[in-house]
């Protein structure tokens, strides 16, 4: 290839608005993918915990808090893929959907994605300011979570558990920047029902990479759930609708509060009976439509938690 000329590689199938990424300069739009700001489905994910957490606990008018809550979604979620493909970047050259990332292919540095990483934590940071100071004491209480995630893969067949505990964290985040340290026992349920939520649908993004992993060596649930990876899923929505319909009651004690789940629980049922789990396009499509699984639960949290104070 002619110097000066570089392509947009199909970094991995899931990438999106490749469009917009062809755009930029080569350096920059390094720096958009390895932070996957072509993938905005994962800041999503990480976004509506907050989201959750805030409106269930009251906090239905606070939308500029929600507005810091999405900013900070973007940017952890970029520090987290950075510090992630750091830390993974031999075995992402050693899987198919993952050799072309910018680190594993060599386009940028551990150096430059380092100092990429503290630039993405300084947006972070400016979010934490805005927060209570218990929200802020909850909020870095996730740190340690994160950095041991990477690993996890490594050592434990079930990586998608420690996955759910870390990427859900913004549940007690937005719930606790409304009410402090009181009520919590709503909150753990709502948290619970996140972990079981988040460890579903990355069952059903890792089904992509089966082959991989096993050829590697890394854990996934996807490869222990075996055969029985829909039941699976099936079993882990299932425990996400009751925690979240304890969460309602102990917030709004009647059946009718407990109808706003019915949504979401439709589109689960629509995930888990329509998934191929042959089929990675059948895999990917089902985990990203969790973003829309997220704007129904947010929905269901925000007239739960605008009509329990009335």
């Amino acid at each position: 290839m002619p110097s000066g000329m570089s392509t947009v590689p199909e970094i991995v199938p899931d990438s999106e608005h490749k469009g917009l990424m062809a755009l930029l300069p080569s350096a920059v739009r390094d720096l958009a993918l390895l932070a996957r700001f072509d993938r905005p489905i994962g800041w999503w994910l990480l976004f509506w915990p907050c989201a959750w957490g805030l409106f269930l606990a009251g906090g239905t008018g606070r939308w500029g808090t929600l507005l810091w809550f999405l900013l900070g979604a973007i940017a952890m979620r970029g520090a987290g893929c950075v510090y992630n493909d750091i830390v993974d970047a031999d075995l992402d050259a050693r899987v198919a959907r993952t050799a072309a990332r910018p680190i594993a292919s060599g386009a940028i540095s551990k150096k430059v994605a380092l100092a990429w990483l503290l630039v993405l934590c300084g947006v972070g940071l400016l979010v934490l300011l805005q927060l209570r100071w218990e929200a802020q004491v909850v909020a870095l209480g996730s740190l340690g979570l994160v950095a041991a995630y990477p690993f996890m893969k490594r050592i434990t067949g079930w990586p998608q558990a420690w996955l759910g505990l870390v990427f859900t964290w913004g549940a007690p985040v937005g719930w606790i920047e409304v009410t402090g340290f009181d009520q919590l026992a709503p909150l753990a349920a709502l948290y619970a029902g996140c972990w079981a939520w988040c460890m579903a649908y990355d069952t059903i993004y890792a089904l992509q990479d089966r082959e991989d992993d096993a050829m590697v060596g890394i854990g996934s649930s996807a490869l222990s759930f075996g055969a029985h990876v829909r039941a699976g899923v099936i079993g882990l929505y299932a425990m996400a609708l009751a925690c979240w319909a304890g969460a309602v009651w102990l917030v709004r004690p009647d059946c009718v509060a407990l109808l706003a789940l019915l949504p979401v629980a439709l589109h689960f049922a629509w995930q888990a009976l329509t998934l191929d789990t042959a089929d990675g396009g059948s895999a990917l499509a089902r985990f990203r439509s969790n973003r829309f699984a997220g704007a129904l639960m947010a929905a269901a949290c925000f007239v739960v938690g605008a009509t329990a104070q009335l």
